[in-house]
């Protein structure tokens, strides 16, 4: 994946570029982009080359904690619905 494949609307370029921008904007921008990204594609593949690209200038940056939580949350397991999901919690 390429870095303009990762931000195919340049959202994360743009939030970086932003001055005072909060972590609510970012939260926002960070669902804005998750939504542009093609079907099926690698989000954690995506967010770990906007990091490399970005967070390592601006650590602190507002963005850079939205991508790591993203990170963290991409890998997050998924909710069982339906009959398994709620006989599961009655074994």
């Amino acid at each position: 994946m390429t870095r303009t494949e990762a931000d195919p609307k340049g959202l994360v370029r743009e939030s970086y570029a932003i001055e005072g921008i909060t972590k609510w904007e970012c939260r926002s921008i960070f669902v804005d982009w998750a939504l542009s990204l093609p079907v099926g594609a690698d989000t954690s593949a995506a967010i770990t080359i906007l990091l490399e690209q970005y967070a390592t200038a601006a650590p602190d940056h507002p963005m850079s904690v939205t991508l790591t939580e993203g990170l963290g949350a991409a890998d997050a397991p998924k909710r069982r619905g339906g009959r398994l999901g709620r006989q599961a919690g009655t074994v």
